[in-house]
C-alpha cells in the first residue's frame, strides 16, 4: 500500500519506503524518491521488522480463539491504530516511520488501515480454518 500511494500521489513507488530509514542514515535521508539499496532496502526491512512486532504483538493481545469477524476486525483496527499512535506520538521524531515525508494523510490512513485488514484477514483465515479442523460432534 505504501508503494502503491507513493506512486500515485508522488510518482515513485519507494519513496514511502524509504521513509523508515532515516532511523540509520538520518531525517535528511528520508526524503530520497528513487529505489536504492542504501534507503528502500533499509527502509522496507526496518518497515517490515515494525509490521512483524505489531502483528505479534497483535496475536498476544487478541489471539483467542472463538471470536465473531466482526470482533476480530475490530481488534485489528485497534492493533493498527495503537501503531499509528505509537509510530507518531510516541516515538522519538528519527524513529518515526517517515512516511509522512512522502504521503498525505489520506494516504498514511489508507496505510494502516490496509495493515490493518490483513491482521483481520489472518485471523478470519485462522478461525475458518480451526473450525474446519476440529472434530464434528
Amino acid at each position: 500500500m505504501l508503494s502503491l500511494c507513493g506512486a500515485v500521489e508522488e510518482g515513485s513507488p519507494a519513496g514511502a519506503l524509504n521513509g523508515p530509514s532515516q532511523w540509520v542514515w538520518g531525517e535528511h535521508e528520508a526524503r530520497m524518491r528513487r529505489a536504492t539499496i542504501r534507503h528502500t532496502a533499509v527502509g522496507y526491512v526496518i518497515h517490515h521488522c515494525s509490521s512483524v512486532f505489531w502483528a505479534a504483538l497483535h496475536e498476544w493481545a487478541f489471539g483467542r480463539k472463538g471470536k465473531r469477524v466482526p470482533r476480530m476486525c475490530l481488534d485489528a483496527a485497534l492493533t493498527s491504530a495503537g501503531a499509528y499512535f505509537v509510530d507518531y506520538y510516541i516515538a522519538p521524531k528519527r524513529l518515526r516511520p517517515g512516511f509522512r515525508k512522502h504521503l498525505s494523510p489520506g494516504a498514511i490512513l489508507a496505510s494502516y488501515a490496509a495493515f490493518a485488514a490483513g491482521l483481520a484477514a489472518v485471523a478470519v483465515a485462522r478461525g475458518a480454518f480451526d473450525e474446519r479442523a476440529a472434530p464434528h460432534r
